[in-house]
């Protein structure tokens, strides 16, 4: 088991910096009404405080998950799409397995073969893997790349195949909403690594799921949560 992050120096409890990291990622709140959601609960702590808790915080808190997830799938989903960052157009590649399980994210400023070259490098890299089939839409760009990079793995290039990526973009695009935009590439991508690492852990297939069962998943993913973040190891007072 790898140690959780250092909090030395920080005059709050683990338990107040990792509820609101927690709070920021997993549901489309601002800085601000994370803010407000503390002050009801009688903890003051101002929204920049909290910003800098997520961008200190937020990547390492979303590697101790990833490392406690199972072992991936070996089909891999690959997709892209658009976002406007400044006004500019730059495009967002994610990978995800056949479970719908983010394998990673990564910001471009372009759609072409080199685009998607350096994206099927990362991802190898990333996994340490090699997956036995990788499914993308019709962007002749990932051929090409698939050639170079991974020629002895199958791809199968179909769009009516490809929609678990496709909806995987989905809680990307309501958060991309409710923050109004990214303004940057490079705070787009450490927001989109940290963000696809510790939203998902909280959503499971609840619609696969009793309620019981649910409950009991979902107290399971908390558990995991504190050993992440320290909050586990915490000595409980009488």
């Amino acid at each position: 088991m790898d140690s959780a992050p250092s909090y030395r120096g920080h005059r709050y409890p683990v338990e107040v910096i990792s509820h609101c990291v927690w709070l920021y990622f997993r549901f489309p709140l601002s800085f601000r009404e994370v803010e407000e959601l503390m002050l009801e609960r009688g903890v003051v702590v101002s929204y920049e405080t909290v910003r800098r808790w997520c961008a200190k915080f937020g990547q390492a808190y979303a590697a101790g998950l990833r490392r406690r997830r199972p072992r991936p799938g070996d089909k891999w989903h690959l997709d892209e799409v658009f976002v406007r960052i400044n006004g500019e157009l730059t495009y967002l590649w994610r990978a995800v397995d056949q479970d719908g399980n983010i394998l990673d994210i990564l910001v471009q400023n372009r759609r072409d073969t080199a685009a998607a070259r350096r994206f099927f490098r990362c991802l190898l890299k990333k996994m340490r893997a090699v997956p036995r089939v990788v499914v993308t839409d019709r962007l002749r760009s990932y051929g090409a790349a698939h050639r170079e990079v991974m020629p002895s793995v199958k791809h199968r290039s179909h769009k009516g195949l490809n929609n678990r990526a496709e909806n995987s973009h989905q809680p990307t695009r309501q958060r991309e909403r409710a923050m109004k935009g990214f303004r940057n590439v490079g705070g787009a991508q450490r927001f989109l690594s940290a963000f696809g690492g510790i939203s998902p852990h909280f959503r499971p297939h609840r619609h696969l799921m009793a309620a019981p069962d649910h409950r009991a998943e979902m107290t399971v993913r908390f558990a995991i949560w504190e050993q992440v973040t320290g909050a586990a190891s915490r000595p409980t007072t009488a």
